[in-house]
């Protein structure tokens, strides 16, 4: 297990046990656009398949931010479901928590980390994190259903969304 300490206190885990997944869960499916209704089980199986950060603050331990690494530990990562509590923002724990991936990555060996953001190019540009340099090299394979600009939520292809005034 990794663990980490910032000079304030703050404390990085990759301990599993320590996860408050319901926070998590509310976190994710509440407020991240990427997220956006997801369901319980479906957040505890992807982080039971992945390398799991918790960040907990010194006072009492609390969860204040959390991300996942999806990674085979030896060659390649995606850095996903990267969230900070809405009460602990602006003092740093982002990018303090995609660096600390990034190194604990590095030190299995881990060469290439992808991520996808909307709005946080700045905090992972700051430890490193570059535009993708041939995008036409990557290809993907998205099966997710269409999602509503409105709620959020997966929308039933064959119907279409109707807002009622």
């Amino acid at each position: 297990m990794f663990s980490l300490t910032r000079g304030d206190g703050h404390l990085i885990s990759t301990d599993p046990a320590r996860l408050d997944l319901a926070l998590v869960h509310h976190w994710l499916s509440t407020d991240a656009y990427w997220a956006l209704g997801r369901d319980r089980e479906t957040l505890a199986r992807a982080f039971a398949g992945s390398l799991p950060f918790g960040v907990y603050r010194p006072e009492d331990g609390r969860q204040v931010a959390v991300a996942r690494a999806v990674t085979d530990g030896a060659t390649f990562a995606w850095l996903c479901d990267v969230y900070v509590d809405r009460a602990a923002r602006g003092i740093g724990l982002g990018g303090w928590l995609a660096g600390a991936v990034r190194d604990h990555l590095a030190d299995l060996g881990v060469r290439r980390i992808l991520l996808c953001t909307n709005d946080a190019h700045e905090v992972y540009a700051r430890v490193g994190f570059t535009p993708l340099e041939v995008p036409e090299r990557w290809m993907q394979l998205d099966r997710r259903p269409p999602v509503t600009q409105v709620t959020g939520k997966e929308q039933d292809s064959g119907s279409p969304l109707t807002v009622e005034a």
